[in-house]
């Protein structure tokens, strides 16, 4: 099995564009006591989730850094409603995007590399063709067209790391207490064969969450089905 990075295709000329975020969010962490970072990664989002439930919303709505011990209390508040497995961190998003769209968008579309949304009809075929862990989520974007494309989030589950060949030798564990990681996204890149998911055909890399992996099995079924917008770099495997 063969694996791609997937990423906005600038030569299929479509105009679409999102000015949005997440609906919430869990804050950044201000001066961690362990490692004093300041910092907070939204690349990690999860759109499927519901914060209604939880009494106190506002916290959620401003982007901020809060002190670790009043990220942890957040975080302890949002984890069950959670999909499972998912990996909380400083800045994460959640719920779906809210904002303002334009323009003419393909049957995939990925504004930032980290986001991958398809019109509906794309993910159903994708689904019938047996295509495995797409989620389709909804969102609350305003579109000025009268008929604006049906598009829906995919949410990714988080698995997969890069190959320790591809990294620095030197790099330091992740801080013990805000999970920081302190690393560059190399231009190289090795896929960790020990680490792939099998049940997935699509999926966020645990190390480097702004980079979405996908299979030759959905590579090869966009390509039949002459599904457009984004275009699929081969990511070597070791």
């Amino acid at each position: 099995m063969r694996y791609f990075i997937i990423e906005e295709d600038k030569a299929a000329g479509y105009t679409g564009s999102i000015d949005g975020t997440h609906k919430w969010g869990l804050p950044g962490v201000l001066r961690c006591p362990s490692c004093q970072s300041t910092w907070g990664d939204n690349s990690r989002a999860y759109p499927s989730v519901d914060l209604t439930p939880v009494a106190s919303l506002a916290d959620f709505e401003e982007v901020r850094a809060e002190p670790i011990e009043e990220y942890e209390r957040l975080c302890a508040l949002v984890r069950p409603l959670l999909p499972p497995d998912a990996l909380p961190e400083p800045g994460m998003s959640l719920g779906p995007l809210v904002g303002r769209a334009t323009g003419r968008f393909g049957a995939l579309s990925s504004p930032w590399p980290w986001w991958l949304l398809l019109q509906r009809e794309a993910l159903e075929k994708l689904q019938a063709e047996g295509v495995r862990g797409l989620k389709g989520c909804p969102h609350q974007l305003h579109f000025r067209q009268r008929q604006p494309p049906e598009l829906l989030e995919l949410e990714f589950l988080d698995a997969g790391r890069l190959h320790p060949d591809c990294l620095p030798p030197d790099r330091k564990p992740p801080c013990a207490r805000c999970g920081r990681e302190r690393r560059t996204l190399p231009k190289s890149r090795l896929l960790d064969a020990s680490t792939i998911p099998v049940h997935l055909d699509l999926f966020r890399l645990v190390d480097f969450s702004t980079v979405i992996v996908c299979t030759e099995r959905f590579v090869d079924a966009c390509r039949r089905l002459s599904l457009d917008g984004v275009a699929f770099h081969a990511l070597p495997v070791r």
